[in-house]
């Protein structure tokens, strides 16, 4: 099985970094029906944590947001990685990228089960068509 790769619109709020924060935001788009492929969350400056969403749907998860008063980034980009787990598969992903002289910003990758992983990949916006090329997306 080759690994698949493709561009996500991704967004991200800030909110305060306090228990339950996170669940109340998860369980608005639950409430509502929203699906997303990747979720995200981490510590931000200021007592804040940055939360980053990959929605399944973006048009109706900015909507849902809009309604709930989310304020959210403007919608940008990723990529979503998935294949048959193996040793490697990151350092794979990695060295095209850096063959072609473009940095990451962050990656997550765990393994999904089955034999099988994903990531999420983010670069810098003006990294993107450099990035996509060295992928094959």
């Amino acid at each position: 099985m080759t690994d698949t790769i493709r561009r996500a619109d991704y967004y991200y709020t800030k909110v305060k970094d306090s228990p339950g924060e996170a669940y109340r935001l998860l369980s608005h788009l639950k409430e509502k029906g929203v699906n997303l492929t990747v979720f995200s969350a981490f510590p931000a400056e200021g007592g804040m944590a940055q939360v980053d969403f990959v929605p399944e749907d973006p048009v109706e998860f900015e909507k849902v947001c809009r309604v709930a008063g989310v304020a959210l980034s403007a919608k940008k980009q990723c990529f979503i990685i998935g294949g048959a787990d193996r040793p490697g598969a990151v350092a794979d992903i990695l060295k095209r990228l850096g063959d072609a002289k473009v940095n990451g910003t962050a990656l997550d990758a765990v393994c999904a089960g089955s034999g099988r992983y994903g990531a999420i990949l983010w670069v810098k916006p003006e990294a993107m068509a450099a990035a996509a090329k060295a992928l094959g997306v």
